[in-house]
């Protein structure tokens, strides 16, 4: 048996694909590399350079690697960038998640384990939000997460694909051992560019946004370190193989965090001070939004090791520290088998 990884060479693919590879499993991992590193793939895990709509080789790749689980994280995931181009979300997100499903649902998968947002609750009315609160996202990028997970319910229904649905917050952090981490140009996570910043990286960081109806005028979000999520789709994995029904849960830590106090966090761990500056806010963005997770915590018997904002400051400077010197170096390749 094998897990496919989809969006295995990006930031949070890529610390999956490790776990699973520390815990025995066999791993293949598909991505495009659009965004991700072939270098974040652990060389224990076969590397397939290929987009997740390509039907006949992604259900050629099960066969081959008798794959019994997907935990699928190939997507785009910028809600401004949703917004200026919808179609395009839509199209990766949701229109490619659907070729996945069916190449699934043919190859007799057993599991599905889907990579969803918070941002299909949009600004709920109650904090933390539980999982049972209106689903009414406010970005083409939660819409087109909402409709993945809607194809799942149904897909289940009609062809017993048993499947878990996490929604997360906010991923941050890097690998503790600081093998991996966020390594994409030009990301948008709050705590990267602001680790950017706080190591030269960047000149200047913006704030979009000092008008929220918060008590600092800034946005809320539920931090959750990358590898206590990961942690949980580990244990999601388990459960739909040990025969659990369905499950949707969300994956956070209860507590909220402004802007402004996370730039405050990195400004005090990194002891450096850096320019942020001050503009109106972009479209899309929720004003609060804090995780209930106590559902993922009873059903999967979650228990995250990193809850605390500065251990996830500290791991995403020292990889910066960690990408600076990679960087600096002829960068090592491995290859990968193509759909070229």
């Amino acid at each position: 048996m094998a897990v496919m990884v989809t969006g295995g060479a990006g930031y949070i693919g890529s610390h999956m694909a490790w776990k699973l590879v520390e815990a025995g499993e066999s791993v293949v991992v598909v991505d495009r590399l659009s965004t991700g590193f072939d270098w974040a793939v652990p060389a224990e895990a076969e590397l397939i350079v290929a987009d997740i709509a390509d039907q006949d080789l992604i259900q050629a790749a099960m066969r081959e690697h008798a794959v019994d689980a997907v935990i699928h994280f190939a997507g785009s995931i910028i809600v401004s960038e949703s917004v200026a181009d919808p179609l395009a979300y839509y199209l990766n997100n949701t229109v490619a998640s659907r070729s996945l499903i069916e190449s699934a649902v043919r190859s007799s998968i057993s599991g599905f384990i889907f990579s969803s947002t918070a941002a299909v609750y949009g600004s709920p009315a109650e904090i933390p939000v539980r999982e049972g609160a209106a689903l009414l996202p406010e970005s083409p990028y939660g819409t087109s997460k909402l409709m993945t997970e809607m194809m799942l319910r149904d897909a289940a229904a009609a062809h017993g694909l048993r499947y878990a649905a996490l929604r997360y917050f906010n991923v941050a952090g890097a690998d503790p051992e600081g093998r991996i981490g966020q390594s994409t140009e030009g990301a948008t996570h709050l705590i990267k560019v602001a680790a950017e910043a706080a190591t030269g990286k960047r000149d200047h960081m913006t704030v979009f946004g000092t008008d929220y109806p918060t008590p600092d005028g800034t946005c809320i979000r539920d931090y959750i370190h990358v590898s206590d999520l990961v942690d949980a789709h580990y244990l999601a994995l388990q459960r739909l193989r040990a025969g659990g029904s369905n499950l949707v849960a969300n994956c956070g830590y209860g507590s909220g965090y402004s802007v402004l106090e996370v730039i405050d966090a990195v400004k005090r761990v990194a002891g450096r001070d850096f320019d942020v500056r001050l503009q109106d806010r972009r479209p899309g963005d929720a004003v609060a939004i804090v995780a209930n997770s106590d559902l993922a915590r009873r059903e999967l018997g979650w228990s995250p090791r990193y809850d605390d904002l500065e251990t996830i400051v500290a791991h995403a400077l020292r990889w910066e520290e960690v990408l600076r010197a990679r960087n600096t170096a002829t960068p090592l390749r491995r290859s990968g088998v193509s759909a070229a």
